[in-house]
């Protein structure tokens, strides 16, 4: 980090208020937004959108699928990130021999002064930053031992329980093109993700920039923002932002909607909706909308916070029906059909 960048400040109380401190710290984790953004624009060009929902899972602790055709610097966006956060990054490839010790770690036999000991060998897995690079290639169990660690931050090989680094978070792709040989993620694990990001084709303009930058040469240097006790300070800053009565309302009541059995529901979720998302969509939503507001510098998230982060924070929690499928119904039509029920 840079001698001008002001110090970051440690979490304070873990009251639902921004103190004092809290307001300082929030002030700054503004800044620091805006130099990460600058700091990943160094080496991705475009995709602001995408860095935005990335730095949202971030600052909220969580973990997010994107998902895009390959080549549109997917990889590059999570190195990158880690690069400007002075985080561990962590990569795996995954394919259909992945076995889960490949992931997490092995104890493996030690032998020193003619004595023989296991010692535990630590997988991909322990970084700050971790990319799994098409999950859905890796069949069931690899996939629900990643899934796991999401969840609890912990690993366990035998009997002996392993610690991941804080923070600890997982970055993992899916395309969306190819679907031979995969392996669906079961929508009980897509739930652990925070958002789901869709990353797009570049405009014209920034893809002749791509194309001028990556054949010129030394890819350009990105330099620390953060550190990682920052990041945590700012992950722990997040749920005390407060929220207001009417976003939270608003985030209850879109999620109630997208369950096709709820009253007064829109014809688009009763026709194409097998499932919708459960209560831990509501959780999302908020906990999303607080980060949103916190890398805004704003001291609390309103309906405009769980408005821009609806689609991200549901689309991979609804089931759509074959009917939609075969009607060329999305989700994203399914979810703005109900943000327009729900006022």
């Amino acid at each position: 980090m840079s001698d001008s960048s002001p110090p970051m400040i440690s979490a304070g109380s873990t009251d639902d208020a921004v103190t004092p401190s809290d307001a300082e710290l929030l002030e700054h984790t503004a800044e620091a937004a805006h130099r990460l953004r600058n700091a990943v624009a160094a080496a991705v060009v475009g995709q602001d959108e995408v860095v935005e929902a990335m730095l949202i899972t971030l600052a909220a602790r969580g973990h997010a699928l994107l998902v895009g055709v390959p080549g549109l610097a997917k990889t590059l966006l999570v190195s990158s990130l880690a690069k400007a956060l002075d985080l561990s990054f962590g990569r795996v490839q995954f394919t259909p021999d992945l076995l889960p010790a490949d992931i997490t770690g092995t104890d493996v036999l030690h032998e020193q002064h003619g004595t023989r000991s296991l010692r535990f060998q630590p997988g991909p897995i322990f970084h700050n930053l971790v990319l799994a690079d098409e999950v859905n290639r890796t069949p069931p169990k690899t996939q629900a031992a990643l899934l796991e660690a999401m969840q609890e931050r912990k690993v366990t090989v035998g009997t002996t329980t392993h610690s991941l680094p804080d923070p600890f978070q997982v970055f993992a792709t899916r395309n969306p093109i190819e679907q031979e040989g995969t392996y669906p993620l079961p929508e009980a694990q897509l739930d652990r993700f925070l958002l789901e990001i869709h990353v797009s084709y570049p405009s014209e303009i920034e893809e002749r920039e791509v194309a001028r930058r990556t054949t010129s040469g030394k890819p350009p240097a990105i330099t620390p923002v953060l550190r990682a006790g920052e990041v945590r300070a700012i992950g722990q800053l997040v749920p005390r932002i407060p929220v207001t009565d009417e976003a939270v309302e608003l985030a209850v009541r879109v999620v109630r909607a997208t369950r096709p059995t709820s009253d007064r529901v829109a014809p688009e979720v009763r026709d194409y909706v097998r499932y919708g998302a459960g209560p831990r969509g509501s959780q999302a939503l908020v906990l999303a909308a607080k980060a949103r507001a916190a890398l805004r510098g704003e001291a609390a998230a309103d309906v405009d916070d769980v408005r821009a982060l609806l689609i991200p924070a549901l689309r991979h929690r609804i089931v759509l029906s074959y009917r939609a499928e075969a009607d060329g119904v999305r989700d994203i039509d399914v979810l703005r059909a109900v943000e327009r029920a729900a006022g």
